[in-house]
């Protein structure tokens, strides 16, 4: 497995020589810059793991490297300042920094900070998708869209979700308790007649779509989402 490269920003020649010489000591690679627009190219030519980015610099200052950055990567970067404000902290993490350091700092601090940073990043894993996709119907639950033909079409959150459940498990039936109990969750305490009506809504936005699928009453039950 490579060593991490980590990418040190910041016009103070001494800062950036005392961060490099501990990472390395501690196995990481090092790339360096000593300007914000210097630090783009290098962060476009090595591929950096992680970002180290003062936040005053000549050429372009670290607000602007961060915007830049976080238009195409979301490579984690740690900002350093001499300014401890709270509105700089807030600043800089609202454009998308994952940590902030004032200076001056310990660098041991520095580097355990790296090494954190980077284990909540690495540990990320890509979210499954989670949209229901059928002939003529997308249902969205992450973003909460539904598509029909393409088009979007407005709907309350808990008809989604309803929808949602019924289309991820087709043909099953579910009875009005069961679906109270998954949708709506363990503390609703309202009369089941409340899925009747989400379904009762649901059938007027999807009739007559396609002939394949349809959301069917099985009487005595309850409901399903049919596929044929």
């Amino acid at each position: 497995m490579s060593a991490n490269k980590i990418l040190i920003v910041d016009d103070d020649s001494n800062i950036v020589e005392l961060i490099r010489l501990y990472l390395e000591k501690d196995g990481f690679d090092t790339v360096t810059a000593s300007n914000g627009k210097q630090a783009l190219e290098k962060f476009s030519s090595d591929t950096p793991d992680l970002i180290v980015l003062d936040v005053m610099m000549p050429e372009m200052d670290g607000w602007q490297v961060c915007r830049e950055i976080r238009k195409t990567s979301e490579v984690p970067i740690i900002m350093l300042t001499a300014k401890g404000e709270t509105f700089d902290k807030v600043l800089g993490l609202e454009l998308g920094a994952d940590d902030y350091m004032v200076k001056p700092f310990e660098t041991k601090e520095l580097v355990a900070r790296i090494k954190a940073v980077l284990r909540r990043f690495e540990s990320k894993e890509p979210e499954p998708s989670k949209e229901i996709v059928y002939p003529h119907l997308s249902v969205n639950i992450s973003n909460y869209e539904l598509k029909i033909d393409g088009e979007l079409v407005e709907i309350p959150p808990k008809e989604l979700e309803l929808l949602y459940f019924l289309a991820s498990n087709p043909n099953r039936v579910y009875t009005r308790e069961q679906l109270l109990e998954e949708v709506w969750g363990f503390d609703y305490f309202g009369d089941s007649r409340t899925v009747d009506v989400h379904i009762k809504r649901l059938r007027e936005k999807l009739e007559h779509i396609d002939a394949n699928w349809q959301l069917k009453t099985v009487w005595g039950v309850g409901y399903k989402f049919e596929v044929r």
